[in-house]
């Protein structure tokens, strides 16, 4: 029995170095062909947004605001992809996390379910 919860605390740990991991790791998503870049940590946080000036166009905020809605969902799909990359093996091994995975529904913000 002692072997078991010694795993299981190793195991614990190795989830929890991951999640360390995956929060210092940084994924980037384009959209419009790279006239904007969002990036955002394995942790789902958005850390950086660049527009490039050609697509900035006052009379149609409605393509930028498209645009930068797809780049964040394309960050924010990279970032789940190495989640389940990083955390599988190790969250699948503690049955689901033990309840220490991350939220990772998104961002909270409109348009971004």
């Amino acid at each position: 029995m002692q072997a078991i919860l010694q795993q299981a605390q190793q195991m614990q740990q190795q989830l929890v170095a991951a999640q360390e991991e995956l929060a210092r790791t940084e994924v980037t998503g384009t959209s419009g062909g790279g006239l904007v870049t969002a990036t955002v940590t394995g942790g789902m946080e958005l850390k950086d947004l660049k527009i490039d000036p050609k697509v900035v166009d006052p009379d149609d905020t409605e393509t930028l605001a498209d645009l930068v809605v797809a780049a964040v969902r394309d960050a924010m799909s990279s970032a789940q992809k190495l989640t389940e990359e990083k955390l599988g093996p190790v969250a699948g091994a503690l049955g689901g996390g033990g309840g220490g995975m991350p939220d990772l529904g998104g961002l909270g913000l409109p348009g971004l379910k």
